[in-house]
């Protein structure tokens, strides 16, 4: 049965993956079909396609591998001649006649064509094979030099074209105006931009579910345990684990134990000071350190109050996720605050509406900055891979390593039904923040890379017209190959170690919970 529970979940990760990378895509075509582009693919998954059907223009289908997605648009790569156009003032000159208005952007919205240069520039040929070598010797150096980078820039060329005609080659004649290229830019930025932000939209749909819907534990200002003494942090670190849970005969008794105070009741007041929640409660408590203070309690539905001396104890020192700090030789960081003896009922509550705005950039900026300090972490899991280096329970992970916390996520019992429903909600909800940011960077072939040509484009269409040269085509994104397969390959590398460490060395579901994650 626990085979077959961690199938179970594995599979409802590719689900859950597969359908945020169909929303990404439909946040693409949905503007694009608007704005009268020629969508002829969309398509979940890669590889070989193992359905698909087509309606009008689109074939729409589901390929093998669900970790990944795409559209086809005609005219990602604008064709050269598209790119070399140029409009002045305000009638577009296009094969030797005129055109309609130009509109912003530089397209005719009669014919959607950009204009091309009147006179011919010559053809590729004329450049590349340009003679440079004749009239030498056959010892002359210098021929041999031009004639390898002429080989490098015909290979450089012939690449860029056969992008152009790949992009273009479903472009029937009249439908120039349909292809990704003659959209205006601010056209062109919302098709690109809709699909991350689908997933930044469902990222925080699914922690609203998450933290508004099913809720956070808790910590109560009701009464679970009552601590018996009051042991100094540094004199507990030196005791052996067989005392770590007992008291001696001289050790101090805490005031909750010695007021009385029992499982269930529920703290009201402290010092006067109302105490709402858990984190006010123990505010108060550490703020009055060595002082005699009023504790109203409520106990069988029937108010209380006692006189107690709240001492002052060293204590761990704890950052904001209540995590113990240490020092430099292992040891703990501890600090003086005011102690009184009781441990809270936790309690699975809503997330005030107030505190969701600050969860989610909590979650955005984390997955930001995780990107950011990306190299050095693939860094740290390439020492890991090599073994030099033990995993970080709080390290990167792949889509491997999720699939497979997913699985132990749904087949372990020692979380609850829900607690299993949250955890995987909150995967969910990371993964599609991280989908987002991740596509935002400028690079191409991300999102974010069409994004910032778009920008690029726009910035210098309008340079253009403040210098009175005219409107500009397209900028001829096909000379950016070169580092757009720089980029893949890097992808491809990355994921292939991602593969590798979660395959050899996984992080286990005991090692997230021990490390507080």
């Amino acid at each position: 049965m626990t085979v077959v529970l961690y199938i179970v979940g594995i599979v409802l990760f590719l689900i859950g993956i597969s359908i945020s990378i169909a929303l990404h895509e439909l946040g693409h075509l949905t503007p694009a079909k608007k704005f009268g582009v020629k969508v002829t693919h969309y398509m979940v998954g890669f590889g070989p396609t193992l359905f698909s059907f087509r309606r009008g223009e689109t074939e729409y289908g589901i390929k093998a591998f669900p970790l990944g997605g795409f559209i086809a648009m005609p005219g990602m790569y604008p064709p050269e001649e598209a790119t070399k156009s140029r409009h002045e003032g305000t009638v577009a000159v296009q094969n030797g006649g005129a055109a309609g208005g130009v509109v912003d952007g530089g397209v005719d919205e009669t014919t959607g064509r950009l204009g091309e240069p009147g006179a011919a520039l010559g053809s590729a040929d004329d450049v590349t094979e340009g003679r440079l070598g004749e009239g030498m010797d056959d010892g002359d150096a210098a021929p041999l030099r031009r004639d390898r980078k002429k080989r490098k820039g015909r290979l450089f060329e012939d690449t860029m074209a056969d992008a152009r005609e790949f992009s273009n080659q479903e472009i029937e004649p009249g439908e120039e105006h349909r292809t990704f290229y003659a959209l205006s830019v601010p056209k062109r930025l919302v098709v690109m931009f809709s699909g991350p932000l689908v997933n930044l939209v469902l990222g925080i749909l699914i922690m609203g579910i998450s933290l508004l819907g099913i809720g956070v534990i808790t910590p109560t200002t009701t009464v679970q345990t009552v601590v018996e003494c009051a042991v100094p942090a540094s004199e507990a670190a030196q005791r052996p684990a067989s005392e770590q849970n007992t008291c001696r005969d001289d050790d101090q008794l805490t005031p909750a134990w010695e007021a009385g105070i029992k499982p269930g009741d529920e703290i009201t007041a402290i010092a006067g000071t109302e105490t709402k929640d858990w984190d006010q409660l123990s505010s108060v408590i550490k703020d009055h350190a060595g002082e005699r203070v009023d504790v109203d309690f409520i106990r069988d539905g029937k108010a209380q109050t006692v006189t107690v001396p709240i001492i002052a104890t060293e204590r761990p020192k704890v950052d904001e996720n209540g995590k113990a700090l240490l020092k430099p030789d292992g040891s703990p960081q501890t600090e003086t605050q005011g102690f009184f003896g009781v441990g809270p009922v936790q309690e699975r509550q809503s997330l005030p509406l107030g505190e969701f705005p600050g969860a989610v950039w909590d979650q955005v900026s984390g997955v930001f900055h995780a990107i950011i300090t990306l190299p050095v972490k693939l860094v740290d899991i390439g020492e890991v891979a090599i073994g030099t280096k033990d995993r970080d329970a709080e390290g990167l992970v792949g889509m491997v390593g999720v699939g497979r916390i997913a699985g132990e996520i749904v087949s372990t019992d020692q979380i609850d039904v829900v607690d299993k429903a949250q955890m995987g909600l909150g995967m969910l909800g990371s993964l599609n923040i991280f989908l987002f940011a991740f596509n935002m960077i400028p690079l191409l072939p991300l999102d974010g890379g069409h994004i910032a040509v778009g920008l690029y484009e726009g910035a210098r269409r309008r340079i253009n017209r403040w210098r009175g040269r005219g409107l500009v085509g397209p900028f001829d994104t096909a000379k950016l190959l070169p580092l757009t397969y720089v980029c893949i390959g890097l992808m491809l590398c990355m994921t292939a170690l991602l593969v590798y460490v979660d395959l050899v060395k996984p992080i286990t579901l005991d090692a997230i919970f021990n490390s507080g994650g």
